[in-house]
């Protein structure tokens, strides 16, 4: 995802030019697309695809069935196309087309990736029907998310945010089940993990904080919040693994 319309731009003097402020939304949009690109923009995630690949590949040798190792492959790829796509998306200086087909494939991971996460902790954790209406949730939420993003790319950020936050709590109605079944630990990891989304997309959706725009910016603190939450996930996918 991107704050990453952000490029770098010549016409810019990052330290003796500072664009007017905007008002309107299109005003915001090319004023944060004249500014800079933090120098840390994509490094981030572009570490995080291998890590996620070789942790999807453990988990699917450990995974004690057919269904869960399916499962798990569901959470892998969807892990390592976020990132991969997301690490190769903001590194790049892209041309017009190209940058918009990645940028559309950027904004609909995140919502792929939370419905892949619940897949092997659904699968694992919860009786059938219960698992089956979690994932039957999830997955309609993403493929929404990324319709909206592939025909409405323009939506407003405020609408993509929550639809983003919403779907990424849907385990908040069902951690008896999880607790049941999973333990303390994994329904603090499954919380830990949606205060690390949500932390980020609420900074995302603020552009804030923007500390060191040069460097790391409002949409660094958002990627540190994805890999945050894939992480305490990815741990709590291991513990039911385990358990």
């Amino acid at each position: 995802m991107t704050g990453h319309d952000a490029v770098d731009s010549p016409a810019v003097d990052e330290f003796d030019s500072t664009p007017a402020r905007p008002h309107s939304r299109r005003e915001r949009k090319a004023y944060y697309a004249s500014m800079p690109k933090p120098k840390v923009r994509g490094w981030i995630h572009a570490i995080m695809a291998p890590l996620s690949l070789a942790n999807g590949i453990v988990l699917i040798v450990f995974a004690p069935s057919a269904g869960v190792r399916w499962a798990s492959v569901i959470f892998a790829i969807s892990a390592v196309v976020l990132f991969g796509n997301s690490g190769f998306y903001h590194l790049g200086n892209w041309g017009d087309r190209v940058r918009a087909v990645l940028r559309r494939i950027d904004h609909a991971n995140i919502f792929l990736l939370i419905a892949g996460t619940y897949t092997p902790l659904s699968v694992m954790l919860l009786p059938t029907n219960t698992a089956t209406l979690v994932l039957g949730i999830v997955w309609t939420g993403a493929v929404i998310g990324t319709l909206i993003h592939v025909f409405h790319l323009n939506a407003p950020r405020w609408i993509l945010v929550a639809l983003y936050i919403a779907l990424g709590w849907v385990a908040i109605w069902f951690l008896p089940d999880f607790g049941a079944s999973g333990g303390v630990a994994i329904v603090a990891l499954l919380l830990a993990g949606g205060v690390a989304y949500t932390v980020g997309a609420i900074f995302y959706a603020l552009r804030w904080p923007n500390p060191w725009p040069r460097w790391f910016g409002f949409h660094e603190f958002f990627h540190v919040g994805t890999v945050a939450g894939y992480a305490c996930h990815s741990v709590a996918v291991w513990l039911a693994i385990f358990s």
